[in-house]
């Protein structure tokens, strides 16, 4: 089946331009074309994760060991908010618009706006609610668990603004405005590099908040974010017009969005859980090695944002030509996406396992902390361009709407890290560097996992 005949009225417009390209220019420059303005910006979002551990540093390794408590919580409402149901959205709003149902997409984007609400709520609920217990339960202790506390208590009671900004960012993309999003987290970034130190150490008359400044800081610029791009999409003149119609909610729009964010929010689900279940397993060796692995296992989340940035590309790209019939092009696509991906985290994986210290010494001067990170960085980073490889083609499989081995790569390193680390820290009773093994074997398994189901035919199922 060749690519679908587009109405007459169309033809020359934007939105059909951006489809013929995708459909049959060279893949390469395509793929580099709707990637590059987010990388650029979710490299922004990479050096405002980098920045907090280093601000947060400077308070000792209890506040260090206390955010990396709530990392993967917080990082999990984030790849939720612009992964699933903000990736969703993208995928929802780009269809209707390409049919020629601007109406569709609005109704759409509005009833994304309603989710995102929704899901603000529960987050803010259960962790206000049973943050103390979860902290406790995954190693938190004295100051280190009061510092979790602190800062999840301020960025979970103003969880709405991490939602909204980036279902929002979702919304913008679907109407084919790459660029917005991108300028916007990087306004973002800016302003927290400013914002961020003044709230947690104090300035002028303004006294210190600590840890919860950071969180403070984290909410506000994004706030301010969101509400640039509904002011875009506010605009007469924009492609997504919420304002257009009226905003009542609709079985068939919900559906539209949940049929593909609700899958693919389950995945950073299981793959938090996994970050979780080996967040408790180091802070039974003790709050050095808990903040020594806080800061190694941080560098993580930075590679997920550079599988976002070109994820997100291979995405719509993906999708547009299975929509299309062109399955092996979207395959081509697939592979040279996830090749990338591999490449770049590789490569980062590489340098800190050679050089641990080139990340280390940025966030702490202790010595104990910096050996700890220094030992996983050794032993995990040499996996993490499989880690890059698998996060690429979940993106792909998204576009493709084959989730099944996604899901299934993402339990199995869930699986392979809980019993690990039972095995190594209750029977075994084994050092820090066989756990560290483990979670390498982990990263590696959910790779191949997906590839191979890809490799054996799964999108054509």
């Amino acid at each position: 089946m060749g690519a679908a005949v587009l109405p007459a009225a169309a033809a020359g417009s934007p939105a059909t331009q951006r489809t013929q390209q995708m459909l049959q220019a060279p893949l390469l420059p395509t793929l580099l074309r709707l990637a590059t303005p987010n990388v650029v910006g979710l490299f922004a979002m990479t050096v405002q994760i980098g920045y907090d551990g280093y601000i947060l540093g400077r308070l000792g390794h209890e506040a260090l060991a206390g955010v990396a408590l709530v990392l993967p919580l917080s990082m999990l409402m984030v790849q939720m908010s612009a992964g699933g149901i903000g990736g969703a959205t993208t995928a929802a709003v780009a269809r209707a618009l390409g049919a020629g149902r601007p109406g569709e997409a609005a109704q759409l984007a509005r009833h994304a706006l309603l989710v995102a609400l929704a899901m603000a709520a529960l987050f803010m609920l259960a962790l206000l609610g049973l943050g103390r217990p979860v902290y406790m339960a995954m190693g938190g202790r004295g100051a280190a668990l009061d510092a979790a506390l602190a800062y999840s208590n301020t960025l979970f009671g103003g969880a709405l603004a991490i939602w909204a900004v980036n279902v929002l960012a979702g919304i913008v993309r679907g109407g084919g405005n790459m660029l917005l999003p991108s300028l916007a987290m990087l306004g973002t970034t800016l302003a927290h590099l400013a914002l961020c130190p003044a709230l947690v150490f104090g300035w002028g008359p303004l006294p210190g908040l600590g840890v919860a400044g950071a969180a403070l800081s984290t909410l506000t610029v994004n706030a301010v974010s969101a509400l640039v791009l509904l002011a875009a999409l506010w605009r007469p003149g924009a492609a997504v017009r919420l304002r257009s119609g009226p905003w009542r909610a609709e079985r068939a729009a919900f559906a539209g969005i949940l049929r593909v964010g609700l899958p693919a929010s389950l995945s950073p689900v299981i793959s938090n859980g996994s970050i979780a279940a080996a967040t408790a397993a180091v802070g039974s060796y003790g709050t050095v090695a808990l903040a020594g692995y806080g800061v190694a296992a941080r560098l993580e989340y930075i590679l997920v944002p550079i599988a976002f940035g070109f994820g997100t590309a291979l995405t719509t790209l993906v999708a547009t030509n299975m929509g299309a019939g062109q399955l092996a092009r979207a395959l081509r696509a697939a592979w040279l996406g996830g090749g990338l991906v591999a490449a770049i985290t590789g490569a980062i994986g590489l340098a800190v396992a050679l050089a641990p210290g080139l990340w280390m010494d940025v966030f702490t001067a202790d010595a104990q902390v910096r050996a700890q990170g220094a030992l996983y960085l050794r032993i995990v980073g040499a996996s993490y361009g499989l880690f890059g490889l698998g996060l690429a083609l979940f993106f792909a499989s998204q576009g493709a709407g084959r989730m099944l081995w996604p899901l299934v790569g993402s339990l199995v390193r869930l699986a392979v890290v809980a019993a690990g680390g039972w095995v190594c820290v209750v029977w075994l009773q084994a050092p820090a560097q066989v756990f560290y093994a483990v979670v390498a074997v982990s990263l590696a398994l959910y790779a191949a996992v997906i590839a191979g189901a890809i490799r054996l035919g799964s999108w054509t199922r």
